[in-house]
């Protein structure tokens, strides 16, 4: 079965950013790579973006959670666009609850953490970086959804 993995794009604080995600999440670091790696003569990187992050990836279970830095000169990300969320779905009670207020410090709580009229322990936030997350256990799925 194929995974979906998320990505986020930043406006020059991916790093910051991730490193925030990977103290509420654990874990290392799969890949980091800088716009100035990828520098050449045919493609120069401005020192002002050089040491930008152009991918970065955290492995999350079986998932990855992947973003980047939008260069200055593509523009800037809306961030307060929401169109998309990222749905974790939790093992049990206890970590819903970790991951809502690890992730959520910060940002702003749109639904805190409740039984769901439809049964499950759900919750729903934009976190301090913009990003919309919605965060759900369901024993009847215990995790997996």
């Amino acid at each position: 079965m194929a995974l979906i993995n998320p990505h986020i794009n930043f406006n020059g604080n991916a790093e910051e950013a991730f490193n925030f995600y990977r103290s509420v999440f654990g874990g290392e670091f799969a890949m980091i790579v800088r716009f100035k790696e990828m520098s050449s003569p045919e493609h120069p990187i401005a020192e002002s973006e050089e040491n930008k992050l152009m991918h970065i990836a955290l492995p999350i279970g079986q998932n990855v959670l992947m973003g980047n830095d939008v260069p200055e000169f593509m523009g800037r990300v809306n961030e307060n666009e929401n169109r998309s969320k990222i749905s974790i779905s939790a093992e049990s009670r206890e970590e819903a609850d970790k991951l809502f207020n690890g992730l959520s410090e910060g940002g702003s709580i749109e639904v805190p953490m409740d039984d769901s009229p439809w049964g499950s322990y759900f919750g729903m936030f934009r976190d301090k970086y913009g990003i919309e997350w919605m965060v759900d256990f369901d024993p009847k799925y215990n995790g997996k959804v």
